[in-house]
């Protein structure tokens, strides 16, 4: 059936079914876990919300580059703080749906030792990902991976879908995955994300 037979109905459907899988992200609830494989011990949790027990936490591996405003950044060096990753992309609806939410946490919780850093990605020029950020005044730094390697290879197995954006990871003060959300949040689920790791103390203390 070509598209310019197709009934109106159908393309409707068509249409609400496609916008459907580009805005949402896959979990398996009937496991308690959640994500695209890997043995990464998330559990999930009211609101789409996936934690991780703190004995049984893995970290990033190598989550380095050129942010946006050209420097070098290693998110290993925040070890000792909090941090929120937000991957994101300024063709991303829902990403500009949660921008003005992640500006008010950072601001509010950086002074608390929370420090947040995107990852910005699938933005072949640098240009509408600057101007996504200066439209939102989002003031913390973003790596930029136009390609999705660090989306890729940057995470244990099975932590992040491709395809999945936007995502948010939350970092104990030990540099672990504790918590993670595959889709958009809003400000009360941000902060629900945080609070728990920010209340924690790191290994040592």
């Amino acid at each position: 059936m070509s598209l310019s037979r197709a009934p109106r109905g159908f393309l409707l459907t068509a249409g609400a079914m496609a916008a459907a899988l580009t805005l949402t992200a896959c979990s398996d609830d009937s496991t308690g876990k959640s994500g695209g494989g890997g043995n990464t011990n998330f559990v999930t949790n009211t609101g789409g919300i996936d934690t991780v027990a703190k004995g049984e936490r893995t970290g990033p591996k190598g989550l380095s580059g050129e942010t946006l405003d050209g420097e070098k950044l290693d998110v290993a060096d925040l070890k000792g703080k909090v941090v929120v990753l937000n991957v994101w992309g300024s063709w991303c609806a829902p990403c500009r749906a949660e921008a003005p939410h992640f500006k008010k946490v950072s601001e509010e919780l950086k002074p608390k030792g929370v420090e947040f850093v995107g990852i910005n990605t699938r933005d072949p020029q640098k240009t509408k990902a600057l101007a996504f950020e200066q439209d939102f005044g989002i003031t913390y730094p973003s790596l930029y991976d136009p390609y999705g390697k660090l989306v890729l290879n940057g995470f244990p197995k099975g932590t992040l879908l491709p395809q999945g954006i936007p995502s948010t990871i939350v970092l104990d003060r030990d540099g672990k995955i504790a918590a993670r959300s595959l889709k958009a949040v809003d400000e009360k689920q941000l902060r629900e994300m945080i609070q728990p790791v920010l209340d924690e103390k790191a290994s040592g203390q």
